[in-house]
């Protein structure tokens, strides 16, 4: 980190950011008066109120019914992004959102999120929970406040149960979700339904991290480690998932290697074969101590966030909170 880099993070024009540098980078405290203050100008500035500005009466965004299936401006890719850039989850919208998800895509009976809702019931159905969808909407939450929630808690427990971390080497259940979902449950876990998972139990408090949590953030973290983030777990000389040499914000259901570094980073798990991908992060640096935004959803969400091949606030501050845990390494 340099002091430019620093300063350019904290300039007031994108108080995400700014937040998010002055707690992660800065270890500034909640009641710091420039936290106090940039926190509250993400409510009144910049992308968040122009976020809240399209909300429907019902906490929801676009059609009501297609909270999924509209990639990427449905309700469940808007809150998601509304927690990624720190909304407070005590506004009166934010909580609005948050009990429409909790209501029309959560299946009470599992705790898993679904991609739909009953006709009949209005709750989410238990043949559409997906992993990736239920890891972000957990996220999310815990991101909104929600982290002591009992309707958050049975998320958690749907995670432990059902999430699996298999390399093509086990033999999966058989019944149920694991035969509607092979490409999330068969033989070779899929890798962002892992990220994802992994990214809210990641989010959940320290002291909220049960043994069954700690035990399944070790099983995720193992998944990783033995693919060294981005290789094939079989063939380590070959990159597994090209995209991920391409970093972005936000990921809705994707991720990167950027993204899974910084799970690593923030869950404090330290291992040598982190080293390959922390170097091809270390080499995307660019001479002005910046990194550049390579992959973007912007023209298919409901805002645009920073610009395509152009240096990002989020990148930069994504990547330099990762050294900041790897400094060495």
């Amino acid at each position: 980190m340099n002091d430019e880099t620093i300063s350019w993070l904290l300039e007031k024009e994108n108080p995400s950011v700014s937040y998010f540098a002055l707690t992660t980078l800065l270890d500034r405290p909640q009641d710091d008066p420039e936290v106090i203050e940039a926190k509250a100008a993400i409510m009144s500035e910049g992308l968040v109120p122009e976020i809240l500005s399209r909300q429907n009466g019902d906490g929801s965004w676009g059609v009501p019914e297609r909270l999924y299936s509209d990639k990427y401006t449905g309700t469940v890719w808007t809150l998601l992004t509304l927690a990624e850039l720190g909304a407070d989850g005590a506004d009166d919208r934010i909580r609005s959102a948050s009990e429409f998800i909790f209501t029309r895509s959560q299946n009470p009976e599992g705790g898993g999120f679904s991609i739909g809702s009953g006709a009949k019931t209005g709750r989410g159905i238990a043949s559409g929970v997906i992993p990736c969808l239920t890891g972000n909407m957990a996220f999310s939450l815990i991101r909104l406040g929600y982290a002591g929630d009992a309707r958050l808690q049975s998320a958690i427990d749907w995670i432990i149960r059902y999430q699996r971390a298999d390399d093509n080497t086990d033999s999966p259940p058989t019944g149920g979700l694991y035969d509607r979902f092979e490409v999330c449950f068969g033989k070779h876990t899929c890798f962002m339904a892992v990220a994802k998972t992994l990214k809210a139990l990641a989010a959940l408090p320290p002291d909220l991290r049960t043994p069954e949590v700690r035990s399944k953030i070790q099983e995720l973290a193992e998944f990783f480690l033995i693919h060294h983030i981005h290789m094939k777990s079989h063939h380590l000389n070959e990159v597994a998932k090209p995209g991920w040499l391409k970093f972005g914000f936000p990921l809705m259901y994707q991720t990167d290697v950027l993204e899974i570094l910084s799970l690593f980073a923030d869950l404090g798990i330290h291992d040598p074969r982190l080293s390959e991908a922390l170097g091809v992060v270390r080499a995307k640096q660019t001479v002005s101590g910046r990194w550049n935004l390579e992959n973007t959803f912007n023209g298919k969400t409901t805002v645009d966030i920073e610009k395509k091949g152009a240096p990002s606030k989020w990148i930069t501050l994504r990547a330099l909170r990762i050294f900041k845990e790897f400094p060495g390494e």
